[in-house]
């Protein structure tokens, strides 16, 4: 079977489901294996708190969390669109180009959709995001100054007709107010 047949195998497999209370630690697990360099995993912990304002999606083959993501409800001062910022995503490095991030994405915008969120916002990497529809974003601007080598991953998406567009500063819950997470 070749390389794509193994991935498409592996994605039928995939199991994604909303994040429940009992995941907690698996999923801090993973955070800590996808980003040893970075301490997410206080970030993680208080946006699974949030029970009611953060989309958590996980991932999972044979009954063991390979990727997790999140999506927390935010808004734009001023504005009356519903916006979701995308993120933290992460997925068992051995697994990655497997498209389980890819399906953890595509999945959570059909969850956001059916919360009528019709904006997403994420600060990551352009390659990767791009392939979802994701832009630059520069009319809305995020709760710290982003570093000058960053400002290209700051990016937006539009997932329902809407006829406003967005501007002004994003407001986000208390766990996203940590300046470390939008600076170097």
């Amino acid at each position: 079977m070749g390389e794509r047949g193994k991935r498409g195998l592996m994605i039928s497999k995939l199991d994604i489901r909303e994040c429940r209370p009992r995941d907690v630690t698996e999923i801090e697990q993973l955070y800590v294996d996808v980003f040893p360099d970075e301490d997410l995993v206080p970030l993680v912990r208080k946006l699974l708190g949030l029970r009611q304002s953060v989309i958590s999606l996980v991932g999972s083959l044979d009954n063991i969390i390979v990727g997790h993501i999140g999506f927390t409800f935010c808004h734009v001062e001023g504005g009356k669109s519903k916006v979701a910022l995308l993120g933290p995503l992460a997925v068992t490095p051995t697994l990655h180009k497997q498209r389980i991030g890819s399906t953890l994405v595509q999945t959570g915008f059909k969850h956001l959709e059916n919360s009528k969120i019709c904006y997403v916002l994420v600060l990551g990497d352009p390659a990767y995001y791009s392939r979802f529809g994701f832009k630059a974003e520069d009319k809305v601007v995020t709760p710290y100054p982003l570093p000058a080598e960053w400002r290209g991953a700051w990016q937006s998406i539009k997932l329902c007709d809407v006829e406003t567009s967005l501007e002004g500063k994003l407001s986000v819950p208390g766990p996203w107010r940590q300046i470390s997470l939008w600076t170097t």
